[in-house]
């Protein structure tokens, strides 16, 4: 009985996987990006750090609110710099 459940569990995963490939050829021939199930991924502009030269996201960054660090301690080091 467990064995073929098994069975069964793997041949869904098999049908699953043929069933990705074949949707993402079509999708290929017919000039659309193929389906990865992540959706749509969003571009960022990074922002380089004034200290390191480190690029970083803003969403990641810390600001001043004029610049963008890549951490505390740029961010402390920039100000020392410039007061």
């Amino acid at each position: 009985m467990l064995g073929r459940l098994l069975e069964v569990i793997v041949l869904l995963l098999v049908i699953r996987a043929v069933w990705r490939v074949v949707g993402n050829m079509i999708a290929v021939s017919a000039g659309a990006a193929p389906d990865d199930g992540v959706g749509e991924p969003r571009a960022v502009k990074l922002l380089r750090d004034p200290v390191c030269g480190t690029y970083v996201s803003p969403d990641s960054a810390i600001s001043d609110g004029r610049e963008y660090f890549c951490s505390e301690k740029c961010r402390d080091e920039h100000r020392t710099r410039h007061q």
